[in-house]
This record gives C-alpha cells, sequence and structure tokens, in this order.
C-alpha cells in the first residue's frame, strides 16, 4: 500500500536554531500516527510544515507521490491537508455553524462552493463532533472542550484525506478525552488519515497505530506504541537520563 503522506529528510531552521531535523516518515492510508515529544521538540512546526504554513528550509514533502514543498497552504488544504491549531481561534462574532462554514468552503474543491451548501457541510460535520445543537451560538462564547470540538469540525469540514491534529485533547478532562479518542476514531473509519499530537501518552498510547517521537528537532523512535514507549531513549528524553 502507498503511504499518502511521506516526510523526507525534511529540515527546519529558523536563523541559528534547528526547529526540525532531517525527519523523515510516512503515514499510510487510514492510519492514525501518534507524535510525541517533550515541549520544544518541534512537532508544531512539523505539522506547520506539512500544512503550508511554513516553508522547509530543505526536504520534500510528497502528498500521494507528488512533491507540495513549495505549494501554498491554501493550496494543499484543497488536496485535502487539513489540519487544527493548537491555539484556538475561532472567528469572533460568526456562528459556530458559519465558522465550520468556512473550513469548508476553502478546503477540497473549494473556490467553487456555495455558501449554502458549505453550511449543509458544516452541520453535518457539527453533528459529528457533538456540537449540533450549538449551531447559531456565537464560536467565541464556547468553553474550552466546545472550541476543541469546533477546531476538529472546522478541520473534517475541509473534506480532508489527511488530518493533521494538534493537541486537540489538552485540557480536556479524562471523559472528554475519551470523547475526542471516539471522535478520532471514527474519522479514520471514515478512511481519513489522522496524525496527532498529544502531550497525553495513555490517550496516545490507546489512540495510535503507530507513535513517532521527535526530541531536540531530530526523529529518535517509530513503531508500535509499545515499543517505542519502552525505547530508553524515548524514557530518558521525558524524564532525563537521571531519572530514566
Amino acid at each position: 500500500m502507498s503511504a499518502i503522506l511521506e516526510i523526507k529528510n525534511v529540515t527546519r531552521r529558523f536563523s541559528g536554531l534547528v526547529a526540525v531535523n532531517d525527519v523523515s516518515f510516512d503515514l499510510q492510508p487510514k492510519e492514525i500516527l501518534g507524535i510525541i515529544g517533550p515541549n520544544g521538540a518541534g512537532k508544531t512546526t512539523l505539522i506547520s510544515l506539512i500544512s503550508g504554513t511554513l516553508p522547509p528550509s530543505s526536504g520534500d514533502i510528497l502528498f500521494e507521490g507528488k512533491s507540495i514543498a513549495n505549494m501554498p497552504a491554501y493550496q494543499r488544504a484543497r488536496l485535502g491537508i487539513g489540519r487544527t491549531f493548537q491555539i484556538m481561534r475561532p472567528f469572533p462574532g460568526l456562528s459556530v455553524l458559519d465558522n465550520v462554514a468556512v473550513g469548508a468552503l476553502f478546503g477540497r474543491g473549494g473556490g467553487n462552493a456555495e455558501l449554502a451548501r458549505a453550511r449543509e457541510l458544516a452541520r453535518a460535520q457539527l453533528d459529528f463532533v457533538g456540537l449540533g445543537k450549538n449551531v447559531d451560538q456565537r464560536a467565541d462564547e464556547l468553553g474550552g472542550p466546545g472550541r476543541k470540538r469546533l477546531e476538529l469540525a472546522k478541520a473534517l469540514a475541509m473534506q480532508p484525506k489527511v488530518l493533521l491534529c494538534d493537541e486537540v485533547m489538552a485540557g480536556l478532562n479524562l471523559v472528554e478525552i475519551d470523547e475526542v479518542i471516539d471522535v478520532i476514531r471514527k474519522v479514520r473509519n471514515e478512511g481519513i488519515s489522522v496524525l496527532v499530537i498529544e502531550h497525553v501518552i495513555k490517550a496516545i498510547k490507546s489512540l495510535s497505530d503507530r507513535l513517532l517521537v521527535l526530541h531536540h528537532g531530530e526523529k529518535i523512535a517509530d513503531g508500535d506504541p509499545e515499543t517505542v514507549l519502552a525505547n530508553q531513549a524515548v524514557v530518558e528524553a521525558y524524564l532525563g537520563k537521571r531519572r530514566a
């Protein structure tokens, strides 16, 4: 089976700082790949490189076998790459429904979508993530858990083939985490490949088919969750050598 997404020796530098260093991996169709690592490991930078909000300094990114490394973010979205953002910023003053309709207008097939059709897609995704009763509420009135679901709905309304999730479980309680896990599993069951950044190790372990670990911008492990989490280099990255 051919990978839907291939990251080939990707590096991103910010002046003298190397945020992502020569990272390579792939994402298979209908796979959930978890990405973990300490704060500052380069996880969000990596998602930004894939989604197109940042260009790589070197290396290549292939989507469905074709290079997208020099493609702007909006074109990648129209090909089928959707993402959530760690810092949630709903469009102020717009309803929950119209926040999600924006995703439908500018996602896969975007540019030709009509507002009525975009709102129809938005309603479907809001029902899917459990916000169907909030369609008329102002998006900036949602609490933290609601905004997390809104981020997911906006990304899903883009009709992605690959969904990039940046800490969608951060700040949630155990019940809310389980609910988000259920949603992500349903997303995969719809045929969408998912890349998830998360710090909640118990959640990411149960959710992921495979785990990739970043430390100081470099990949230090990639494999099944049990094996990766038992890797001494991974333990040391999280706890430090003295405590590992």
